[in-house]
C-alpha cells in the first residue's frame, strides 16, 4: 500500500497546528501571569524564555535522558546480531543513516524510538519483544520505529512532551502564585477595577486547571494519529503488512505488558501503551495510542 502525498502532507500541517495551539496556550499561561504581578509584558516574556530554554534542553538532550530514564542500555551486534542485521537492512530501505541499538532488560513486549532526527537517533526494544517475536515479527516492529524516524515523528513527539511538561511547570506556577498572594496583590493595585480583576482571576484559575489537560490530550492526539501513520510506512518498507499484525496481536495478548520503568512522559513514544490495559470512556480518551485492534484491521485491509 502506498501512502499518498497528499495524506501525509495533511498529517504534518495538523500537527504543527497542534504545536501552534500550545504556544498559544503558553502565551495565554504568560498573559495571566503578567496581569497578576501588573505587566502583561513580562509576563508573556517570562513564559517564552521558560519555553524557549525548556525547548532547546530537550532538544539536544531529551533522547539520553528518555534511553536513561527507561532503563535502555547500548547493545553490540555480538550480542544481539539478528537485531543489528535488521535494523541496518531497514535504514537501507528507508534511506536513512542505521540507527543505535538499544535494549531494555524487561518480560514486557515493547519498543520505541527517539532522537532529534535520523543521523541522531536509536531504536529500544524489550528483550521479552526478542524473546517472543519470530523474525518477520520483529522485522515489523523495527519498521514501524524506523518509520518514526524517516518521517521525523521522534523529533515532534520528543517536542509536543516538552511542551506539554512546559505548559505544566507554567499552570504549576500560576497556581502557587495565587496561593502565595500574588491574586490579592493584583487586586489591591488595581484601584476601581476589583471586579476586573476578579474576572481575572476567575479566568487563571480555569485556565492553570485545564492548561495540563489539554496539553496532555493534545500530546495524546499527536501520538495516535501517527501510529496509524507509522504501521503504514512500516508495511510499506517489509512489504509484508501481516509481519507487524502477527505482532500486534501478540502484544495485545502480553499477560504482564507493563514496562517496569516507563512513565508517563515516555509512554507515547512505545509501539504499544507500556502500562497494564483497563478499559473504560476516560481510559480510552487519555489513552496515549489508537486501539491495538484497529492497527491490525488496517494492517490486514492493506
Amino acid at each position: 500500500m502506498k501512502i499518498s502525498f497528499d495524506e501525509t502532507r495533511s498529517n504534518k500541517l495538523r500537527s504543527w497546528l497542534l504545536l501552534f495551539f500550545f504556544f498559544i496556550l503558553i502565551s495565554a499561561l504568560g498573559t495571566v501571569i503578567g496581569l497578576m504581578y501588573n505587566n502583561i509584558y513580562i509576563g508573556v516574556v517570562i513564559a517564552m524564555i521558560v519555553a524557549v530554554v525548556y525547548s532547546l534542553i530537550g532538544y539536544y538532550s531529551g533522547d539520553s535522558m528518555i534511553l536513561k530514564m527507561s532503563g535502555a542500555r547500548s547493545v553490540t551486534k555480538k550480542e544481539y546480531p539478528y537485531l543489528f542485521h535488521t535494523i541496518e537492512g531497514l535504514a537501507i530501505s528507508a534511506g536513512i543513516p542505521t540507527p543505535k541499538a538499544y535494549v531494555i532488560d524487561d518480560s514486557a513486549m515493547n519498543a520505541f524510538a527517539t532522537g532529534r532526527d535520523p543521523q541522531h537517533a536509536s531504536i529500544t526494544v524489550t528483550s521479552g519483544l526478542l524473546k517472543v517475536m519470530n523474525r518477520q515479527e520483529l522485522e515489523g516492529v523495527l519498521a514501524h520505529e524506523m518509520s518514526h524516524i524517516r518521517n521525523y515523528d521522534i523529533r515532534f513527539m520528543m517536542l509536543a512532551a516538552v511542551m506539554v511538561g512546559i505548559v505544566v511547570l507554567l499552570s504549576d506556577f500560576l497556581l502557587r502564585s495565587f496561593f502565595w498572594g500574588g491574586a490579592r496583590r493584583r487586586s489591591s493595585s488595581d484601584r476601581g477595577g476589583g471586579q476586573l480583576a476578579i474576572i481575572f482571576i476567575a479566568i487563571g484559575l480555569v485556565l492553570a486547571i485545564l492548561a495540563p489537560i489539554i496539553g496532555q490530550l493534545i500530546k495524546m492526539a499527536i501520538s495516535r494519529k501517527r501510529e496509524f501513520m507509522a504501521d503504514a510506512s512500516a508495511a510499506t518498507l517489509t512489504r509484508y503488512p501481516p509481519g507487524l499484525a502477527s505482532a500486534l496481536k501478540k502484544i495485545a495478548k502480553d499477560p504482564d505488558p507493563l514496562v517496569d520503568k516507563a512513565n508517563k512522559a515516555t509512554a507515547h513514544l512505545f509501539i504499544s501503551t507500556p502500562f497494564r490495559k483497563k478499559k473504560g470512556f476516560v481510559t480510552d480518551l487519555f489513552s496515549t495510542h489508537p486501539p491495538i485492534a484497529e492497527r491490525i484491521k488496517r494492517l490486514e485491509q492493506m
